[in-house]
């Protein structure tokens, strides 16, 4: 016996249990719950989103800052704000930790959908859990376990539309189908209006409901009907935003698509984000290869995977086959009629998702599907015990790829999720702040500002109009001033991480003895802590970063209040530097003090 198939006869030893009949319904628990004390695990939510338009989005919503404060978020200021509600009142009204469990088991409840998918499409319970779990163990979804970037949130929507479907698909084509394929429709256009970018799915099972055994006309009606219940679904989530956009700014999906919607609020651009998508022809057919041996092109974080690669051969594997065995007229079996559905379902998505977005956090819905779709695919090319053992192995081994997994920030666990000192500010029914930040974006902080005062981004990304332009002047003239500054503080994480590792190790006790720091010394020469052993003057020791791994945060203020200073003149201000003070705000434990000034006319 091989040492492979030792390895495979231990693995189904270990797999056994899931054969047990309760055993669907315990993992329906376990899971959502193990991904909840995952989320746990890896801490405060720290992401460059959040902190620039979550929280901020719907502090504007419920203190009706949209007529206040101008763009301090750019221009994700204005995206609908109602995906992040739940967040911010779960961190307003509980403990922080208490919010990084609650979300993770919520996204944990993927697998229960995926699950159910498969039990559809493949029957077996325990072969349906192992698909869903290689589901969740993808990159997408791993990357923003617990988080709020609401990918996976809004793909429990995604998941259960197409459940729905799969699940009734011998009635779809009736016609006492219409509440059901309206219901449908409705759970996936919720999941669109909270999060657009949720487009390329509704398109996808739109398409793919054209594949129904019917007529033509029928096939066109059961799409029609649910495209129906999809734009309902949108209207109940996005509805009120976007009439409240068009009313406001003449544009519901403003600042984006404004070449469509001509407002003079904001230039005449389409999508505002096209850095990621394909460079030419040739790089978008082969596209998943392309990004998967450079992630960057579609990913601000290094996330790592072999999925995309592996399911795109796959379809043009089985596409050959089926193209083949047209033109023999027989051979190995095809796609059952729900695994056509899926199969479409997924290419139409993709390509949506290719032309407008190639942004990989939005592919999270599929990539949750992929493992089962690329089991169906195998099963189409080879024969049954073959196609176990060859998608078996390679779907774990994608499954390994993705570890250890990279996430979008996090910080140490405090009880107050967020915190920032409020500044004591002159006459603030006149005043107006200015936010001037690069790498740490400060929407966030507007939340701690004092209510009277305008909150203003300046440089913050918005693609400016001339309209615009002068609105801005319009809201310093009518006010009439004080006018302040804040920017960010240059903070070094590495040297925080390094503080809480010496905190460990001096309630090891090894940072008070002769031995004690012989040990951290063997430590650091033989782990990758990028940390060097200091001894003190009177005894003991410390640790502290190794000099290649050091920040120069000075140079790094210096540098911000010169690009603030530089930003405020293009708006005829200038900033008094005697006036500035600093201040503290933190993100769990994770610091992000600001300074502020004083700004006056340009002299």
């Amino acid at each position: 016996m091989t040492r492979l198939a030792r390895l495979e006869a231990w693995l189904l030893r270990r797999a056994a249990p899931l054969g047990h009949p309760r055993a669907p319904a315990r993992a329906a628990v376990i899971v959502p719950l193990l991904c909840g004390l995952l989320s746990l695990a890896m801490g405060q939510d720290d992401g460059w989103d959040m902190r620039n338009y979550h929280l901020y989005n719907v502090y504007a919503l419920l203190n009706g800052r949209l007529g206040v404060d101008l763009s301090p978020a750019g221009f994700q200021t204005y995206f609908n704000p109602m995906l992040d509600v739940p967040y911010y009142l779960v961190t307003h009204w509980f403990p922080a930790p208490v919010a990084g469990f609650v979300f993770g088991a919520l996204h944990g409840l993927a697998f229960v959908l995926v699950a159910a998918i498969a039990r559809v499409l493949v029957g077996e319970g325990r072969l349906a859990m192992l698909l869903a779990v290689a589901g969740i163990m993808s990159a997408a979804f791993l990357s923003e376990l617990g988080n709020s970037m609401g990918d996976n949130l809004t793909a429990l929507l995604v998941l259960a539309s197409v459940y729905s479907l799969l699940r009734h698909w011998e009635r779809l084509a009736q016609r006492d189908a219409s509440g059901l394929l309206l219901s449908a429709g409705a759970v996936m256009g919720l999941g669109l209006g909270l999060k657009l970018t949720n487009v390329s799915y509704a398109m996808g099972a739109c398409v793919a409901l054209l594949t129904v055994a019917a007529t033509p006309w029928v096939r066109v009606r059961t799409a029609f009907v649910y495209g129906v219940g999809v734009l309902a679904g949108m209207a109940a989530t996005a509805g009120y935003w976007m009439f409240h956009m068009w009313s406001r700014f003449g544009n519901p999906l403003f600042p984006q698509f404004n070449n469509l919607f001509h407002s003079p609020m904001a230039s005449e651009l389409g999508v505002l984000d096209e850095g990621h998508l394909p460079r030419n022809a040739k790089e978008a057919l082969l596209w998943p290869f392309v990004f998967s041996g450079n992630m960057s092109r579609i990913a601000e974080v290094p996330i790592q995977q072999i999925i995309w690669p592996l399911l795109y051969s796959a379809v043009i594997a089985w596409a050959l086959g089926a193209v083949l065995r047209r033109v023999r007229g027989g051979g190995h079996p095809g796609l059952a009629p729900r695994g056509v559905f899926l199969l479409v379902f997924a290419a139409v998505a993709y390509v949506v998702w290719v032309r407008l977005f190639s942004i990989y956090r939005y592919l999270a819905p599929l990539e949750l599907l992929a493992p089962l779709l690329f089991w169906l695919l195998v099963h189409t090319l080879a024969c049954a015990d073959y196609a176990r053992r060859l998608a078996g192995w390679l779907l774990l081994a994608a499954s390994v790829a993705v570890l250890p997994f990279t996430t979008w920030g996090h910080a140490g666990w405090a009880e107050q999720a967020f915190s920032a000192d409020t500044p004591a500010i002159e006459q603030p029914q006149h005043a107006v702040i200015f936010q001037a930040s690069q790498d740490s974006p400060m929407g966030w902080l507007a939340q701690f500002m004092p209510r009277e005062a305008a909150v203003v981004g300046l440089g913050s990304g918005f693609p400016e109009s001339p309209a615009y332009v002068q609105h801005r002047q319009d809201i310093i003239a009518q006010r009439g001033g004080p006018h302040y500054i804040m920017f960010p503080l240059a903070t070094d994480q590495r040297a925080t991480g390094m503080q809480r590792k010496t905190a460990i190790a001096r309630t090891l006790g090894l940072t008070d003895s002769e031995a004690g720091c012989r040990k951290l010394e063997w430590l650091t020469a033989h782990v990758r802590m990028k940390a060097q052993v200091e001894r003190g003057a009177a005894g003991g020791c410390t640790l502290a970063l190794q000099p290649q791994y050091r920040k120069d945060t000075a140079s790094e203020d210096r540098a911000m209040e010169v690009e603030a200073a530089r930003r405020l003149r293009y708006v005829g201000l200038a900033y008094d530097p005697a006036s500035c003070a600093n201040y503290h705000a933190a993100v769990g434990t994770q610091p992000y003090p600001y300074r502020m000034c004083k700004a006056g006319p340009l002299p």
